[in-house]
């Protein structure tokens, strides 16, 4: 298995409030996190490692207590976005400047044949095998609950003025419920977890492209498209394939 990430500030924005974690290439827990925080002043950098440091001892420190079976390790997930939204939200009352912050969070955990995901927000993960690429995640935001209801198209999503309004974040009530989900990973597959800041300027057709024909640093040319089209936000990638 091979592993490449970058996070990225654009071109537009003083601050990169995305946060990214991958596992080292040793270690036993193949775990990949990223998160896209939001909130005045620093609010949303500190949303957004917060939640990605607290999902990660989260689930290191109890992963090897349970039995890792398919619904043990979806509610370890479960409880470590849980947790991590409890600390973000009790953060976020002790300092008025930090008041509504919050983050969206992207879980991974790969374990035997198998991709374990928790999702909050409208950051994405995608899955390429052979010639489709398929989003996993279905965004918590406005649009899609449009598209959902039939009011408006996919492609008339695309380019919607209230897409960015997000319907779930990490850390702004005292409680949250994530998806969870279980999906296979098998030989040659491809899994990209992303940053809206990517998905807003380059759709998915073109980030196929991109990843299917620069296997070796796909991360790093995606970011550069995106901030070639504009980066009018932070840009984060993890890429992960199944040798």
């Amino acid at each position: 298995m091979r592993v490449f990430a970058k996070s990225d500030l654009g071109k537009a924005r003083e601050i990169n409030e995305d946060s990214y974690y991958i596992s080292n290439d040793d270690s036993k827990l193949k775990l990949y996190i990223v998160a896209d925080g939001m909130g005045g002043y620093n609010g949303g950098e500190i949303a957004s490692k917060l939640a990605i440091e607290s999902t990660r001892k989260y689930i290191e420190e109890n992963f090897y207590d349970i039995v890792p079976e398919r619904l043990n390790i979806q509610e370890l997930i479960r409880s470590g976005i849980e947790y991590a939204n409890m600390v973000v939200y009790k953060k976020s009352l002790e300092d008025p400047e930090l008041q509504g912050m919050g983050t969206t969070l992207e879980v991974c955990l790969i374990h035997e044949n198998k991709i374990y995901i928790g999702h909050i927000g409208d950051s994405r993960v995608y899955r390429i095998r052979k010639n489709i690429i398929r989003k996993l995640t279905t965004d918590h935001s406005y649009v899609q609950n449009l598209v959902k209801d039939g009011a408006i198209t996919k492609e008339e999503a695309e380019h919607h003025p209230k897409k960015n309004m997000i319907t779930k974040a990490l850390g702004c009530l005292d409680y949250v419920e994530p998806d969870v989900m279980t999906k296979g990973f098998i030989k040659d597959d491809i899994i990209l977890i992303t940053s809206d800041g990517l998905t807003n300027m380059i759709n998915e057709e073109e980030i196929y492209k991109i990843v299917t024909q620069n296997e070796e640093d796909v991360t790093t040319t995606l970011v550069n498209m995106a901030n070639e089209l504009g980066g009018y936000d932070n840009i984060t990638v993890v890429a992960i394939f199944k040798n």
